[in-house]
C-alpha cells in the first residue's frame, strides 16, 4: 500500500519553535524499536506489510535544508490492541533497508504534521473531506492518535524504565508528542468553547485529551446521528482502550507527582506546598544556633556544596542539622552537590590578616550610624541569629571580659597606630561564655595581637588580646580593556600572585580542559557572567583574555570563581575523581546527591553505574541543569535516570545556565524545564540568586519578590548563604505559604446609585 503525500493537515509544527526554545527534538523519540532501521529517502513512504488492520497516523516531516515533505508512519494499535512493525521513509519502488544513519537523519526534522489515513477502501477520500471541514473533534482525535502513536513507537524505551517511573515515562513521551505539533489554532478553538487549555495538561496529557474528546463526542451526539460515521470508525473505543487504563487517570498522575516529590524532598509539614532549601558552609561551625534558627524559620532542606570545605566540615554541619531536626521535631533532608567538572579560578595569594571596621556615613562623610562590633571569647562563637554585626572580634582574656560591663569604653591602637574606642551597648549570654555588642564611630583596622583596655577602670588595667583575625580576601579588579592572563596551576606554587606583568593581571586555572578547548575569538565569562572577555591568544600553558564587559569602576575577580566558555566544544568527564571520592561520603551521610554539569545521556549512564556499584537504590538524585547540552538533552537524561529506582529531581541552576545559553533566553528555558519535568512527574528545585539582595543587604528588590512568586510552581526554592539569610528564609516562607498565596483582591463592592 502506498500513502500519498497529499492528506489532511490537521496540526503542524511551528517553524520558530526550535529557535525560541532549543530543547530535545521530539523526533529523537521516533526510532524503530520493533525492527531494523531504514534508510530515509526524502519522498514517500510505503508499508512493507499491512501490520495494522485499520488505523495509522502519518507524520509529514520537513527537512531544514529541503522544503519538500517526507512521510513517516507511526504504529497504532490494531484490533487486538497489539503493536507491530514500523516503517520509515522509503523509495517508491523499494522496501526499507537497514542503515546506521537513521538517528542522525531524524535529527534534521523540525516540522511534523499529524494526519489520518486508512487502509480500507474509500476511507482516504472520506478523510480528506472530513479534514477540509476543519472539524474540531477530529482535529483533537488526530492529536490523540499521534500521542498514542508516539508512545507505541517508544514502547521499548518505556519498558526499560523502573516500574515506579513507567507511567511517568509514558506521559513524558505524550508531552513530547504534543510539543512536536503546532496546535496554536486548536488551542484557540478549544479555549473559545471553554473546554481545554493545552498549556496546563503536562502532567496528564492523555487523560486530558481523552476527557476533552469525550465531552465533544457528547456534545455532538446531542445534535447529530453519528452512528456508522467515519469519525466513529476512526476513533473506536477498542483502539483507544489504552488511554482508559487506570494508570493514566488524572488522579493517578497527580498522586505520582506528589509521591515522587515526597520520596526525594521529604514530606511537607503544616499544610505547606513547597520546600525551602538553604545552602550552608563554614559559617555553621561558627554558630551553634544557626541551623536551629534556619529550621525554625522555615527551612526544610540543607544543601552542602562539595566544591567547598572538606569531610570534617561536612560531618559537623550534618551532625548539627540532624540534632536540630530531632530537637525541633521538624524533618530536614540533606542535599550534597558534587563539585563536578566546573572550571574555576585558582587560589590567590593570601592577603594580610587585618579587619576593617567602618561606620556608616552620609554623602558629606558624617557618621550616621556607628559600626556594630561583636566582642566575645573564641569558643563562644558568633552572636545570636537576631543580631547582624558589621564585624566579629574574638578576644583572648577571660579576666578582661569578666570585668567588662554595659556602658564601658574599650580603648585600642589600630594597625595604623590610630587611637580608637568601642562603646559597649549590649551584653548576651551565649554558648560557653558571654558576648558583647559594641559601637565604633571611627574607621579602624584591627589585626591579631591588638591589645584592648577598659577605659577608666581603677586598679591594674587588664588587657584583652584580639586573636584569629582572618586573612583579607584577595582579588584582581578588572576593567574594560584590561588584559588578563590565565595560566595553569604550578605544582610548586600553591597560590598565584595577582601582580600585573606587562600590563596584564594574572590568575590560574587548574583544569587542562580550558587550555585544550579554546581558540582566539572565543568569548569567556567569569563569576557567573559578571565579567566577560574575548580570548586573544592561547598556548599550552597560558591564555590571554581582553576584558570586554565589567563594572564602571571595575569588577573584582577572586579565588574559586566560575569560568564559562559557552561557544567551545569542551568535553568533560561526567564524574571527576574527586566526585567519586565525595560520592562515598554522600552515600553514608546525605539523603540526596546533586550531580553538577550533566550534559548528555552518557553522564547519567556513568552515574547509574557508580550508584549500582555502591548499591545505592534509595539515594535521591538531583540533575543540575546548568549547561546548554544538559537543557537540550533533558528528556533523554530523564528517561535514562528513570531506569533506576532512585528518587529523582531536577535543579534549574540559573547561574551557569544563563551564561551558557544567553541571558535573554533564560526565562523561556526555565519554563521549558518546568514543563518537561512536570510531564515526567519529577520535582523541580528553583535555584540561583533567589532573594539575593535580601540575603546580602537585608532589602529585597521588587523583581526578586515576583521571581519567588513565579517559583511557587516548583517543588522547592533554594537560597544561597549570606549575612541576612534568616530574614530571607522568613520572607520566602511567607511568600510561599502565607496568606499571600490565597488572598483575594480586597476591593470594596461598587455601590451603584440610580441615575436621576
Amino acid at each position: 500500500m502506498t500513502m500519498g503525500a497529499s492528506s489532511i493537515s490537521t496540526v503542524t509544527t511551528h517553524p520558530a519553535l526550535s529557535n525560541v526554545i532549543q530543547t530535545a527534538n521530539p523526533t529523537d523519540f521516533i526510532t524503530n524499536n520493533f525492527g531494523g532501521k531504514c534508510t530515509h529517502i526524502p519522498r514517500r513512504v510505503h508499508l512493507k506489510r499491512p501490520v495494522f488492520r485499520d488505523k495509522t497516523v502519518q507524520l509529514l516531516a520537513r527537512q531544514r535544508r529541503n522544503p519538500g515533505h517526507r512521510t513517516i508512519v507511526f504504529a497504532i494499535l490494531n484490533e487486538n490492541d497489539e503493536g507491530g512493525g514500523i516503517s520509515h521513509a522509503c523509495t517508491d519502488d523499494s522496501m526499507p533497508t537497514a542503515s546506521e544513519d537513521d538517528e542522525n537523519d531524524i535529527d534534521t526534522w523540525d516540522e511534523v504534521v499529524a494526519v489520518l489515513s486508512e487502509s480500507g477502501s474509500g476511507f482516504y477520500q472520506n478523510a480528506v473531506d472530513l479534514g477540509n471541514r476543519g472539524d474540531l473533534l477530529d482535529k483533537l482525535k488526530a492529536v490523540q492518535l499521534h500521542v498514542l502513536a508516539m508512545e507505541q513507537w517508544n514502547t521499548s524505551r518505556i519498558k526499560l524504565c523502573h516500574r515506579r517511573y513507567s507511567v511517568s515515562a509514558a506521559n513524558l513521551i505524550h508531552h513530547l508528542a504534543l510539543k512536536s505539533l503546532d496546535v496554536e489554532q486548536l488551542k484557540e478553538d478549544l479555549s473559545s468553547i471553554g473546554l481545554l487549555n493545552l498549556e496546563t495538561i503536562n502532567s496528564y496529557v492523555l487523560a486530558s485529551l481523552s476527557a476533552a474528546t469525550q465531552m465533544l463526542e457528547n456534545l455532538k451526539s446531542n445534535n447529530l446521528n453519528i452512528s456508522g460515521s467515519m469519525s466513529k470508525e476512526i476513533y473506536t473505543e477498542k483502539s483507544l482502550n489504552k488511554q482508559k487504563r487506570e494508570e493514566f487517570t488524572i488522579n493517578i498522575m497527580r498522586k505520582k507527582t506528589s509521591l515522587n516529590q515526597a520520596s526525594l524532598l521529604g514530606p511537607l509539614q503544616d499544610g505547606r506546598t513547597a520546600h525551602i532549601m538553604v545552602t550552608v558552609g563554614q559559617e555553621v561551625l561558627e554558630s551553634e544556633t544557626l541551623i536551629t534558627a534556619l529550621l525554625k524559620t522555615g527551612a526544610t532542606i540543607i544543601r552542602i556544596n562539595c566544591a567547598h570545605g572538606n569531610p570534617s566540615i561536612w560531618s559537623e554541619i550534618i551532625r548539627r542539622t540532624k540534632r536540630s531536626s530531632e530537637m525541633l521535631e521538624k524533618p530536614c533532608q540533606i542535599l550534597m552537590d558534587l563539585a563536578g567538572p566546573k572550571l574555576r579560578t585558582g587560589k590567590l595569594e593570601a592577603g594580610p590578616c587585618v579587619m576593617k571596621i567602618s561606620p556608616k556615613k552620609n554623602a558629606s562623610g558624617e557618621v550616621i550610624f556607628p559600626a556594630q562590633v561583636w566582642l566575645c571569647p573564641k569558643e563562644a562563637g558568633p552572636p545570636p541569629g537576631n543580631l547582624s554585626p558589621d564585624a566579629v572580634v574574638y578576644v583572648n582574656g577571660q579576666e578582661f571580659l569578666r570585668k567588662l560591663e554595659l556602658g564601658d569604653t574599650v580603648k585600642f591602637s589600630d594597625a595604623r597606630g590610630q587611637q580608637r574606642m568601642l562603646k559597649v551597648s549590649k551584653r548576651f549570654h551565649v554558648f560557653s561564655g558571654v558576648g558583647f555588642m559594641a559601637e565604633c564611630s571611627k574607621t579602624a583596622y584591627v589585626q591579631s595581637g591588638t591589645a584592648l583596655y577598659i577605659k577608666g577602670k581603677k586598679g591594674k588595667s587588664t588587657a584583652g588580646l584580639v586573636v584569629d583575625v582572618p586573612a583579607a580576601e584577595q582579588f584582581v579588579r578588572l576593567r574594560v580593556g584590561d588584559l588578563l592572563t590565565i595560566s595553569r596551576n604550578s605544582s610548586d606554587d600553591k597560590h598565584e600572585s595577582t601582580t600585573a606583568t606587562n600590563g596584564a593581571h594574572r590568575i590560574t586555572c587548574s583544569s587542562g580542559y580550558l587550555f585544550d578547548s579554546v581558540k582566539p575569538g572565543d568569548p569567556i565569562a567569569f563569576d557567573d557572567g559578571k565579567i566577560w572577555g574575548t580570548i586573544k591568544g592561547t598556548s599550552i600553558s597560558e591564555i590571554v583574555v581582553s576584558i570586554t564587559h565589567a563594572g564602571q569602576r571595575g569588577t573584582k575577580l577572586g579565588s574559586d570563581k566560575s569560568i564559562n566558555i559557552p561557544e567551545s566544544n569542551i568535553r568533560f568527564d561526567g564524574l571527576t575523581s574527586k566526585d567519586l571520592m565525595d560520592l562515598n561520603f554522600v552515600a553514608a551521610h546525605a539523603d540526596m546527591v546533586g550531580v553538577s554539569f550533566v550534559r548528555d545521556v552518557h553522564d547519567i549512564v556513568v552515574l547509574r553505574q557508580e550508584l549500582e556499584k555502591r548499591k545505592l537504590q534509595n539515594l535521591g538524585i538531583v540533575l543540575k541543569i546548568e549547561t546548554k547540552g544538559g537543557f537540550e538533552k533533558l528528556p533523554h537524561m530523564l528517561l535514562e535516570a528513570m531506569k533506576s529506582p532512585n528518587p529523582l529531581g531536577v535543579m534549574i541552576a540559573r547561574g551557569d545556565l544563563a551564561v551558557e545559553c544567553g541571558w535573554e533566553r533564560l526565562a523561556d528555558i526555565q519554563e521549558e524545564i518546568l514543563s518537561i519535568s512536570s510531564a515526567a512527574h519529577i520535582p523541580v528545585i528553583w535555584a540561583t540568586q533567589v532573594l539575593e539582595s535580601l540575603v546580602k543587604s537585608g532589602v529585597p528588590t521588587r523583581a526578586e519578590i515576583t521571581d519567588v512568586a513565579c517559583g511557587r510552581r516548583a517543588s522547592c526554592i533554594m537560597l544561597n548563604k549570606g549575612k541576612h539569610i534568616l530574614e530571607a528564609v522568613s520572607t520566602l516562607d511567607t511568600i510561599l505559604h502565607g496568606n499571600s498565596t490565597k488572598v483575594k483582591a480586597e476591593v470594596k463592592p461598587l455601590l451603584l446609585s440610580s441615575l436621576s
